[in-house]
């Protein structure tokens, strides 16, 4: 569990994920909207950005400064294994919705969390263009700016936001659905759920454990849920912190949705 008390540093490992990702994302604002230098990474199809590499340096020594012996994975970083052997690792994404950042749209994010054993215990989102914070731990506790979230019940159309081809995997029709444009940032349209904004989303495979890990906690202590085509909960800091699809909705819709999906085609290897 989650420290309940400061440790020596005076700090909560949730008071440190907030700390640090307020800092990162108001560094990474000083280039938004700016001529930010970008590059490509994954042969040409991922970008990365002079913010994204700024606000990762910001978060990692302030995480692993206050928590050397935490495991470290991080989308800007090389990957190293001694995480595996480690029990709480701290999982980032400096910028989640590069994309959205390059194009000056608001809905990007920083995203930390710590995991214990492979479960999320601690997470934070931070949204510097939008002034959102929301934050959730294992004691269930869950806000954002401070107020606590519970997903309201729901009225009218199922909202979803997902691409295409997910949403043509449904085998029957699944009710009144609302189209909702997609959102770049994965862990964004996640707290999007959580705050209610929208039912459900479905995820495309090759998400990774950094676009996931806080929001993961953060949903589901709004009342939502995360899980694989099997209906099963996320394990991160495994060997590969990689996902395959995944679905991500109100508590109530999880079961709906997944009753009505055909599986994944097997991969060719």
């Amino acid at each position: 569990m989650i420290d309940a008390q400061p440790n020596a540093t005076g700090q909560t490992d949730l008071d440190l994920l907030v700390e640090a990702s307020i800092a990162a994302g108001r560094e990474a604002l000083k280039f938004f909207r700016n001529d930010v230098k970008i590059w490509w990474k994954n042969e040409g199809s991922s970008p990365v950005t002079a913010a994204d590499h700024a606000a990762n340096d910001i978060l990692h020594a302030m995480l692993r400064g206050a928590r050397p012996s935490y495991g470290w994975l991080s989308e800007e970083t090389d990957d190293d294994a001694v995480r595996l052997g480690q029990a709480r690792v701290f999982i980032v994404d400096p910028i989640d919705g590069t994309r959205a950042f390059m194009n000056g749209l608001d809905t990007w994010c920083v995203s930390a969390a710590v995991t214990e054993n492979g479960k999320p215990v601690a997470g934070v989102l931070y949204a510097p263009s939008l002034d959102e914070l929301y934050v959730a731990d294992a004691d269930g506790r869950v806000e954002k700016n401070g107020v606590a979230l519970n997903i309201p019940p729901m009225s009218g159309p199922v909202r979803v936001s997902a691409a295409d081809d997910m949403i043509k995997r449904f085998t029957q029709p699944f009710g009144n659905i609302e189209r909702i444009s997609k959102i770049p940032s994965l862990a964004y349209r996640l707290a999007m759920v959580a705050d209610g904004r929208l039912d459900a989303t479905i995820v495309k495979p090759n998400a990774h454990d950094w676009d996931l890990a806080a929001a993961d906690l953060i949903l589901t202590n709004a009342g939502g849920g995360v899980c694989d085509m099997h209906g099963e909960p996320l394990v991160y800091n495994s060997p590969t912190a990689r996902h395959g699809i995944l679905f991500a909705a109100r508590r109530d819709l999880l079961g709906p949705m997944l009753a009505r999906v055909q599986p994944a085609p097997p991969e060719i290897p």
